[in-house]
């Protein structure tokens, strides 16, 4: 369910070094399927859609590029005249991916660049949904360096809306449908830290950190209930050196109208269960890839 212009989040795109490690820890570890695959990139999805997430080889490991769905034709003309409107530079006004159906590119803050589409060529599964992973890509962890001025481009150019504030402009959750959150802010250093994943079951979120630990790979954080989200959750660091979260049971909020959820920097908004974090777990992440270095397509 949605309410605004952007009715869900549609993929994330990455630059890695080693393409093949890459893939590798997506299928064996995650358990995504590739659906398209050429010499220097592969589509991958665990939905039935052309791809959730994709990796492009190149000389560096960053972010390629953030896709969100528009909810309508008439929705993504809204999108792209508020885009336009507020100064960011429009990259392309063509679907810069395979799969894509009508689509616009533009650079957002601190470097990162949306794609913004009505809709994906649909791909079934040939595993059968969920069979050897996650449901579906969920949502995205970044940590900017101005975490006021992304989620006020968040809310007034591309219309989320607040779930939960963390502190004094520390931390936001926001949403674009009935998840709790498709985009979270950590106020950082100016990278995207994790992409997450939905899964069935907390039993399903054990099976992939059962493929994590015996590939001789380790969980960095988890399993965790998060206060913010309530979500079970646990992580680990893929190739690039991007954090992956596998995670079930996020709260869903169905009444658009309810107001924030404020919880002080210091609470457990990250635990529920108790007051540890890795002191290390924040410092793994992507900063955006430089334009200069932007993979052809």
């Amino acid at each position: 369910m949605s309410w605004g212009l952007i009715a869900q989040m549609g993929f994330v795109s990455i630059q890695t070094t080693d393409l093949e490690a890459s893939v590798a820890d997506a299928t064996t570890l995650l358990g995504l399927h590739v659906n398209t695959r050429t010499d220097g990139a592969a589509y991958l999805a665990a939905a039935e859609v052309h791809h959730e997430l994709s990796y492009h080889g190149g000389d560096r490991n960053g972010v390629d590029r953030i896709g969100l769905v528009a909810s309508s034709p008439g929705a993504l003309r809204q999108l792209y005249d508020r885009v336009k409107g507020s100064g960011l530079p429009i990259l392309s006004r063509d679907a810069q991916g395979p799969g894509l159906a009508e689509a616009f590119s533009f650079l957002g803050p601190e470097g990162y660049v949306f794609e913004v589409y009505t809709g994906m060529e649909r791909v079934t599964n040939p595993l059968g949904r969920g069979a050897s992973g996650p449901d579906r890509y969920g949502h995205l962890n970044l940590h900017p360096q101005d975490v006021v001025a992304f989620k006020d481009f968040l809310v007034t150019v591309l219309g989320f809306r607040l779930s939960d504030v963390i502190g004094d402009d520390f931390a936001y959750f926001l949403r674009c449908n009935s998840d709790h959150h498709g985009i979270a802010l950590i106020k950082g250093p100016g990278t995207l830290h994790h992409h997450a994943w939905q899964v069935q079951s907390a039993t399903e979120l054990t099976k992939v950190c059962d493929r994590v630990g015996a590939a001789g790979r380790e969980i960095i954080w988890g399993p965790v209930r998060h206060g913010a989200g309530h979500n079970i959750a646990c992580y680990y660091v893929e190739a690039s050196g991007a954090v992956v979260e596998i995670y079930a049971d996020l709260e869903q909020i169905y009444d658009d109208e309810r107001p924030p959820l404020l919880w002080g920097a210091e609470d457990n908004w990250y635990s529920m269960w108790s007051d540890f974090r890795p002191e290390s777990f924040r410092m793994h992440g992507l900063a955006p890839a430089p334009l200069s270095a932007a993979i052809p397509r």
